[in-house]
């Protein structure tokens, strides 16, 4: 083989693989504090303090700091903070719980896996998240709370949610599973209800090493609860006071997550960085009449866990953009009432339009904060080259 031919084609090879972004770089992201995290790891394992104890009482505290909550409680995961939330609450089966189709499958698993029954309410298509016009209606004498979702890094309209709530004496529990950090008219999100409920999975943007999960709120009894409720609802070895379920953060993932929470407000700059900049690409490439982009009301704060377009030719356009290497993921390819585990619900397609619709048209882009702009224009490029050939 010819060198002076080969070597440059090695090297133009190596520079379109950079080009590509991943979906979510979790490597670029642990490149930058690998010295923090191995000096927190070691720490625990040189205490051999596994279970709950510092680690997991200062992140909790810092939690609660960073949150403006009273209250935080860890648990095992953002799935068990819901199910926790809704055990404090001493919600049993038969009784009711409004939520939203459109979003992760726990947070109605959570509802049903206690034997109370999901009551569905389409969502404000501008948003994706839960439409407050349409709670009222589906309020009856069995409702026992309502279960927003601040989807995909920003708050639903939590105004209109608590004045329905207050007036028909509901609970609120907030599933800010994707969203923390998100702010609804300056105040943070789990914040705002009776109980907000976070995920620690490595992809939201606080991310342990595995899963983990934590409630926080401003009622003291309710957090007394919680702390029963996830270690058997035992305050004292071999003495249980309610039947509780065995659901604790540990040492490790709270010494990595203090670490990273240190870090997620230049983090969560990085993903609004990369939004606005996808804005003026879209902008740059006449796309905006072909692609809808997030909507943020004025009174909210997006903290992009994900950031999620609308197409109409959504499947296509994934296929070509996976053709060309960039990556990208559907949330949420069905909503909740169409999927066969909750048929016994009783839902039709049809039931909730605007979901329906939604789960044909969203695609999310790479947002993490490490993506460099000629990635970002190298996504854009390739939707704006989609576009030319329909």
């Amino acid at each position: 083989m010819n060198p002076t031919i080969a070597a440059p084609t090695r090297k133009a090879a190596n520079d379109l693989a950079k080009l590509k972004p991943r979906f979510l770089d979790l490597k670029a992201q642990f490149a930058e504090i690998r010295e923090e995290i191995f000096a927190a790891v070691t720490g625990v394992l040189e205490s051999q303090h596994f279970i709950f104890g510092p680690e997991v009482e200062a992140f909790e505290r810092e939690i609660s700091a960073h949150t403006g909550a009273r209250f935080a409680i860890g648990c095992a995961s953002g799935s068990d903070a819901l199910l926790l939330a809704l055990l404090a609450l001493e919600i049993r089966p038969g009784d009711e719980v409004i939520t939203t189709p459109f979003t992760f499958v726990a947070t109605a698993g959570a509802i049903a896996r206690i034997g109370a029954k999901p009551v569905f309410v389409d969502i404000d298509p501008a948003t994706f998240n839960i439409d407050p016009a349409q709670i009222e209606n589906a309020i009856t004498p069995r409702t026992r709370a309502i279960l927003p979702v601040h989807l995909f890094g920003m708050a639903a309209d939590m105004d209109a949610i608590l004045k329905i709530a207050a007036k028909r004496e509901l609970p609120v529990i907030e599933d800010a599973a994707q969203s923390i950090g998100a702010r609804y008219r300056g105040e943070a999100v789990g914040n705002l209800g009776a109980m907000g409920c976070f995920s620690f999975f490595p992809s939201k943007n606080l991310g342990g090493a595995g899963d983990g999960g934590m409630i926080t709120t401003n009622d003291q009894k309710l957090a007394e609860r919680l702390k029963l409720l996830r270690v058997h609802g035992s305050r004292k070895k071999y003495e249980y006071e309610i039947v509780g379920i065995n659901s604790r953060l540990d040492a490790l993932q709270a010494a990595i997550l203090r670490v990273k929470l240190r870090h997620l407000e230049a983090w969560t700059e990085g993903r609004r960085r990369n939004a606005d900049r996808y804005r003026a690409l879209f902008a740059e490439f006449a796309l905006t009449k072909q692609v809808t982009l997030p909507q943020v009301p004025a009174e909210r704060t997006h903290v992009y866990n994900q950031f999620v377009i609308r197409v109409t030719e959504r499947d296509v356009l994934r296929a070509f953009l996976k053709e060309r290497g960039i990556p990208t993921e559907i949330y949420y390819p069905s909503p909740l009432h169409l999927e066969r585990a909750f048929q016994y619900l009783g839902y039709n397609a049809g039931a909730f339009p605007a979901a329906e619709a939604a789960s044909k048209q969203v695609i999310a882009l790479p947002i993490y904060p490490e993506l460099r702009e000629e990635q970002q224009r190298s996504i854009v490029s390739a939707i704006a080259e989609f576009y030319e050939t329909l």
